[in-house]
């Protein structure tokens, strides 16, 4: 009677462990399919672009010594990150990428992200093909001036510079008065400071458009502050939170 009554307990152990765990897994997908229930269907290509930039910022971000300077964080006046832009070149070179691109508002907070694209030609013989994350920070007010009305050329509309790097790097005080932009990259592994005179950052309507179900403007992200964050660009207003968070950058 003791063996019987044994099995059976052990039996019925069993039997509730399956029953929990089935329900642990049936918990997981549903909280899975409420994500994806968040986000449009039409807007599925840009979550994961918010996604793909906030992992770019986080990484980068978490080098311990050769990563953009705190100083520059806490004071940027706009920051866009361009996960995977590709550079080829057979000839003639070339590169382009998408990425999200948000501004400090008045009250120091991040503004809703715009989506962009970057794109650039360069001329002569040149031979190969990688893919590189880039970061952007904007440093004034002049870097946003042309971006708001669609389009920047860096290098033209707006000064740019290699940025420094090292987690307690002085910024440069002649640098951040002569470029409005500080351009970084990652590519292989390695984080660097990297020149980027001619390359175009535009407006990209189209994914705005996905990620905030209407047609709205680069300024009316950016600027007016009357579109705000949702489920799509959560990932990426996270990111920026973290590493220059409004408290930190509101002490100028």
């Amino acid at each position: 009677m003791i063996k019987r009554n044994y099995v059976l307990g052990l039996v019925a152990a069993v039997v509730f462990a399956f029953a929990i765990g089935g329900t642990g897994v049936m918990l997981a997908q549903q909280d899975k399919a409420n994500n994806k229930m968040d986000v449009p269907k039409k807007a599925h290509d840009e979550a994961d672009r918010a996604k793909d930039a906030a992992k770019v910022l986080t990484e980068i971000m978490g080098i311990s010594e050769d990563r953009i300077p705190d100083e520059l964080m806490q004071r940027a006046k706009g920051i866009a990150v361009f996960p995977n832009v590709v550079k080829g070149a057979f000839g003639i070179g070339g590169q382009y990428g998408k990425g999200l691109v948000s501004q400090r508002m008045a009250n120091g907070r991040w503004s809703a992200p715009s989506f962009v694209d970057i794109g650039g030609g360069s001329f002569g013989f040149q031979l190969g093909v990688s893919s590189t994350d880039l970061v952007l920070v904007f440093t004034n007010e002049e870097g946003f001036k042309s971006l708001l009305d669609g389009k920047v050329t860096l290098g033209a509309d707006a000064s740019v510079a290699a940025g420094p790097v090292g987690r307690k790097a002085a910024a440069g005080t002649d640098i951040k008065m002569n470029s409005a932009i500080l351009s970084y990259s990652r590519s292989k592994g390695l984080f660097a400071g990297v020149s980027l005179d001619g390359a175009a950052v535009t407006i990209d309507s189209s994914a705005n458009r996905h990620a905030y179900g209407r047609d709205v403007s680069g300024k009316e992200i950016l600027l007016d502050g009357k579109t705000h964050s949702n489920a799509v660009v959560a990932p990426f207003m996270a990111a920026l939170e973290k590493y220059s968070p409004a408290t930190r950058t509101t002490q100028q």
